[in-house]
């Protein structure tokens, strides 16, 4: 077995983890919406039509906010559409997957499900068919309390007090030529930074988030952030981040290491946005909302111009691996150790579409292997995020220079007393042997050693069998005063929890 030392300490914080960290997605794609959160008819339907299964299995996997109505979706999407009675709203196509959108959820049905899911709204305004005005008009059906012919609609619509949406998404995408009306980041800056002001004179209270770019790889990328950032950086609180990883086509130990990648693409855009505030001589910090992140293997995708006009189609509904929970643990990882910029994170998406949970229209939900890691770290990432001192052996990947080959974050709840510690194994041929020197962590017991691992690292859950793979009890960590040593299995990814004894 290889071996590795770990060394923590409470001094040696990075910053309070965000619990927006653990947020989620919901757009119109697929069978996201439509057979996923809300399917009227159902055996667990609600009275609004929501599938009570998918939101029990919301509530238990942690989610703290949701990203709405997209995505690509909502740069097509005309927000009145959604509202009024149903039988009145009208069907429309939706370019951005080629899809009939029959608007029978819109933005009153999405509130009363994060209302009865426990989660924030995060909406997101369209920028790219639309504009200014758009904008300005949705905070103020959502968040005035009455007396203008917008607010009197929501009322008259069933809601009598605001929503008080806080959180908002300034477009989705818009440096990408896939994206309905992309722009320049010279022309989205300007329209961002003028929908922001409108929008912050309906509300003051909104936090705004800017569009940065879709992925590390555009061709824009960095100059897009700076050249938007210079423009909005008085009136947004937020530059996006967005990134899908795959197996196809590299590695198994490329694929492990691809967080590598999060990492930087996370610390190249805080450069970046520092870089901007120094030029503007401001003392304001922008924060990182990355919100899109998962595993999908995009190559296998046609493309939106391959698919034919449906409603709610099954669109890249992938089942997950052992090796995909592992990896998507490693992102928990890069997340939670950049605690001190990253205000918001949401894995895309919720429900089918590259998601951590699964339905059958009529059927049964079930949790995917993904969903665990996430699951675990929102519940037990709590208080600080703490530096960790590292000592593991390290190589290299065709990808990927100097790889370490186990990957750490813990945090300290100093009011509780509890200390987790969140484990990849990128070891392919073997187990690895942690030793973790814990001398600042005095009275500590090991409250839970929580494994996910599988000989067969292709082994996904289905509706036949929804518990092929599930965490289960770790066994040999022996903890001796202040020190704590343990087993990780080859490839997995591992959850410790320790509290006060």
């Amino acid at each position: 077995m290889s071996t590795c030392r770990l060394v923590l300490d409470a001094d040696f914080a990075i910053a309070p983890v965000e619990r927006r960290l653990f947020g989620s997605f919901v757009e119109h794609m697929g069978r996201c919406v439509y057979t996923g959160v809300f399917e009227p008819g159902h055996g667990t339907a609600t009275e609004e039509g929501f599938r009570q299964d998918v939101l029990d299995l919301t509530r238990e996997m942690g989610v703290s906010v949701v990203r709405y109505p997209g995505g690509n979706f909502v740069s097509g999407y005309r927000w009145e559409d959604g509202v009024g009675p149903v039988e009145q709203r009208p069907e429309r196509l939706d370019l951005a997957w080629r899809s009939l959108e029959s608007n029978r959820f819109g933005l009153h049905e999405f509130l009363a499900w994060a209302d009865q899911a426990q989660v924030e709204p995060m909406l997101a305004v369209n920028l790219g068919t639309r504009g200014v005005q758009e904008a300005a008009d949705l905070v103020e059906y959502a968040n005035h309390p009455g007396g203008t012919r917008l607010s009197d609609q929501r009322r008259a619509n069933g809601a009598p007090d605001p929503f008080g949406v806080r959180l908002w998404c300034l477009g989705n995408e818009m440096d990408g030529p896939w994206q309905i009306g992309h722009k320049t980041a010279y022309e989205y800056g300007r329209l961002a930074a003028e929908a922001a002001k409108a929008m912050r004179r309906v509300d003051t209270s909104l936090e705004l988030v800017a569009c940065g770019s879709s992925n590390r790889g555009m061709a824009t990328f960095a100059s897009w952030e700076s050249t938007v950032l210079e423009q909005t950086y008085d009136v947004v609180d937020y530059i996006s981040l967005h990134a899908y990883y795959e197996r196809a086509g590299s590695s198994l130990a490329d694929y492990l290491a691809s967080n590598l990648d999060m990492d930087a693409f996370i610390d190249e855009v805080v450069v970046t946005a520092d870089h901007v505030a120094a030029r503007l001589r401001s003392k304001k910090r922008i924060k990182l909302s990355f919100d899109e992140w998962n595993v999908w293997s995009m190559s296998r995708f046609p493309g939106e111009t391959a698919l034919e006009f449906d409603r709610h189609p099954r669109l890249i509904e992938e089942e997950y691996s052992v090796a995909d929970a592992v990896v998507v643990g490693s992102f928990l990882i890069s997340l939670i150790r950049h605690a001190d910029r990253m205000g918001v994170a949401c894995q895309a998406q919720l429900a089918n579409i590259i998601a951590p949970i699964r339905t059958e229209p009529g059927g049964p939900a079930w949790r995917q292997t993904i969903f665990y890691p996430f699951a675990q770290a929102s519940r037990l990432a709590r208080g600080q995020a703490l530096q960790v001192a590292l000592d593991a052996p390290r190589h290299s990947t065709t990808a990927f220079d100097d790889v370490a080959l186990v990957d750490c974050a813990a945090t300290w709840d100093a009011e509780t007393g509890a200390l987790a510690l969140f484990l990849v194994n990128r070891n392919e041929t073997g187990g690895t042997v942690v030793d973790l020197d814990l001398r600042a962590f005095e009275g500590l017991r090991l409250a839970e050693h929580l494994v996910l691992a599988d000989d067969d690292l292709s082994a996904t859950n289905t509706a036949e069998a929804p518990d092929r793979v599930t965490p289960r009890a770790g066994t040999g960590a022996v903890l001796d005063g202040t020190s704590l040593q343990v087993a990780l299995p080859p490839v997995s990814w591992t959850v410790l929890s320790l509290v006060r004894a």
